[in-house]
C-alpha cells in the first residue's frame, strides 16, 4: 500500500492476527509508519479498512503505510519462515526486554478479545514474549502493547530506518 516509488527496507514486521477494533489497527498503522515497519493483517479482519475509526486513528499517515493482507496465518508464516518470529502474549514466560532483536524481526499480536490461540502459542512457546504488568489488569491495550515492544526492538537496532 506504500504509495511512493522509493525502495523501502522495513525495520520490522508487525502482524495483527484477526484484528477486531478499527481504532487499534489505525493506531498501529500510524506507529508502523513512524518506525518504518510493515503492517500485516491476517484475515478475517472484523471491520472495513475504510472505517472512519481506522482513518481517524491513522490520520493522513495511512497512505504512507506499507500494508499487506494475508488470507491466514499459515500463508504468512510460509512467506516469512526465515525471519525471527515472536508471538506477543500475556501467557508467555519470556519478558520482551530480555530478547535481542534484529532488523526484519516479526511480532505477531492476537485479536483484542482473546489473544493468539493456545495451540499456536504451545507450538511456538520458545518464541513467545510478554510485557510485565500488575495483576490489576488482564492485558494492556493492543496498540499500546505494539508500541512498547516495537520501540524496544527499534531501540536495540539504534533507531535505524
Amino acid at each position: 500500500m506504500a504509495k511512493n516509488n522509493a525502495i523501502k527496507i522495513n525495520t520490522f514486521h508487525v502482524v495483527l492476527f484477526q484484528p477486531e477494533m478499527p481504532a487499534n489497527t489505525g493506531n498501529v498503522g500510524r506507529l508502523c509508519v513512524g518506525v518504518n515497519a510493515k503492517l500485516h493483517l491476517i484475515k478475517p479482519v472484523r471491520f472495513l479498512l475504510t472505517d472512519k475509526y481506522v482513518k481517524r486513528a491513522g490520520l493522513d499517515y495511512w497512505e504512507k503505510l506499507d500494508l499487506e493482507i494475508h488470507n491466514n496465518l499459515e500463508e504468512f508464516l510460509l512467506k516469512f519462515k526465515k525471519h525471527n518470529i515472536y508471538y506477543c502474549t500475556t501467557k508467555a514466560k519470556n519478558s520482551y526486554e530480555k530478547r535481542d532483536y534484529r532488523k526484519g524481526d516479526v511480532f505477531i499480536f492476537g485479536p483484542e478479545s482473546c489473544g493468539i490461540p493456545e495451540n499456536i502459542l504451545q507450538k511456538n512457546s520458545e518464541n513467545t514474549i510478554r510485557i510485565p504488568m500488575s495483576e490489576n489488569i488482564r492485558s494492556i491495550n493492543l496498540a499500546n502493547s505494539v508500541s512498547i515492544i516495537l520501540y524496544e526492538a527499534w531501540r536495540q537496532i539504534k533507531f535505524e530506518i
